[in-house]
């Protein structure tokens, strides 16, 4: 560990998944494939949103988009240096490189949280009140929303952030996961950390925790506002929230885990970091396109337009 006059490191070194050579290997190869499918999936969202005239005027997809778009940089911030890092021996990131992930981390975060509560007010408009659909949700409030979305995920990155940045990391550098993350690094200071302890799991723990309650409540009134006669009503709410609860289910789930569970033993939090980081911004566009027939619909069409174009050509 590199140590400047007032012994504060430089440095920190990441334990990683295992010092097995043959395994690096193994997850290289299931990580460079799961990065590609997270980018190339969530392009496809992107694109399709963008182009198709249908999905564009659809609140849903518009925010679906943005969904989209963080999945893809929260990857970003972590699955590129976990791949890197197979093949090093020795895996290190600096002290300002680890505070600018935890920074983007829990910023994206946080605008998640924010942005899957707008997508849940979004279908509740959508399936009690559809008359009302397109006047209440327009498109004001909708860049509203998504601006709202980064400006809580700002404030709770930087409510954090603000104390960990100043700690003093003068001891141990050694972080037993895959990448930096709040509760591990806050363990290295060479202070008392209670106090900031309890702000994280406020900050982080609740917050996630209190969202997901939320968002848990909301669906259910949905799905009991649908009104008990109309069997296709019901059948249709089913269909369109499963896809949102599955999605708000392993997004928060791990979060919840990592921030508001009274343990000790953190060695589980690298494997729930990359549940968080790799298989919801994975499993994302599958849900959200495979069994979604408006998306499929879509598809078609972009590809018939292009066939025509290419035709005409």
């Amino acid at each position: 560990m590199e140590m400047n006059n007032e012994s504060v490191a430089c440095e920190f070194i990441l334990l990683g998944f295992t010092s097995s050579w043959e395994l690096e290997i193994f997850f290289f190869g299931i990580f460079f494939l799961a990065y590609e499918s997270i980018m190339s999936g969530n392009i496809l969202i992107v694109v399709m949103v963008i182009f198709d005239s249908y999905l564009y005027s659809t609140p849903m997809y518009f925010l679906l988009a943005n969904l989209s778009c963080i999945d893809m940089t929260i990857s970003t911030v972590t699955v590129p240096k976990m791949i890197i890092d197979f093949f090093r021996e020795r895996k290190t990131i600096s002290f300002w490189g680890c505070m600018a992930q935890m920074f983007l981390l829990h910023l994206l975060g946080g605008s998640e949280m924010t942005l899957l509560i707008v997508m849940a007010v979004d279908r509740y408009v959508a399936i009690c009140k559809p008359l009302h659909y397109t006047s209440i949700m327009n498109h004001q409030i909708l860049v509203g929303s998504v601006l709202l979305s980064w400006v809580v995920g700002l404030v709770h990155t930087i409510s954090q952030m603000v104390f960990i940045v100043n700690l003093p990391f003068c001891g141990p550098n050694v972080i037993d996961n895959v990448f930096c993350d709040i509760p591990l690094v806050i363990r290295l200071a060479c202070t008392d950390t209670y106090v900031t302890d309890l702000l994280i799991v406020a900050f982080s723990g609740l917050l996630s925790l209190i969202c997901f309650i939320l968002l848990l409540i909301s669906y259910t009134v949905i799905l009991v506002t649908v009104p008990h006669h109309s069997s296709q009503g019901l059948s249709k709410a089913l269909s369109t929230l499963s896809a949102h609860i599955t999605v708000v289910t392993l997004f928060f789930g791990p979060i919840i885990f990592i921030y508001a569970w009274p343990f000790s033993n953190f060695s589980v939090n690298k494997f729930l970091s990359v549940f968080y980081s790799v298989i919801t911004p994975l499993l994302n566009p599958i849900i959200y396109t495979l069994r979604n027939q408006e998306m499929k619909e879509a598809m078609i069409r972009l590809r018939s337009r292009h066939v025509s174009s290419m035709q005409n050509f």
